[in-house]
């Protein structure tokens, strides 16, 4: 069974909810719930970015002796903290161009949640730390 993202951060959201209060939590969890509805984990999605650069073959009778060189596209990313590169055929380019949009627009959604959630803790932290004080009163 694939980890479904949207279950857990709803778990998380859910264990949340009750400890939070006012208008910014309110426009947090609202923030978040629209992510969450609008993003599943994209099967086809490619991190990292696309570039194109130029080399030269070396041969010394070919035009990129003179010129900028031989197009070559690449896709570059992190695994397990190591940096890989991939050449990418030329015929392959928008449809990798559109899988690593989808993949930052995810990312991007993925950070905006984890962000909420630590300002949301935040919240809950402070109105813990005021409902004690008026106790003590």
């Amino acid at each position: 069974m694939p980890f479904d993202l949207c279950q857990f951060l709803l778990y998380i959201y859910i264990k949340m909810i009750h400890q939070t209060r006012g208008p910014l939590a309110s426009r947090l969890r609202q923030r978040k719930f629209q992510l969450l509805r609008r993003f599943q984990i994209p099967e086809d999605a490619l991190p990292g970015s696309l570039s194109l650069t130029h080399l030269r073959c070396g041969k010394p009778t070919c035009h990129c002796a003179k010129d900028r060189g031989h197009p070559v596209w690449s896709l570059t990313f992190m695994v397990q903290g190591k940096k890989q590169v991939q050449h990418i055929p030329k015929e392959w380019v928008e449809e990798v161009r559109r899988r690593v949009a989808a993949g930052r627009e995810f990312q991007d959604a993925v950070r905006e949640v984890l962000a909420a959630n630590v300002q949301l803790l935040v919240l809950a932290k402070k109105q813990e730390q005021q409902q004690k004080k008026k106790k003590k009163k």
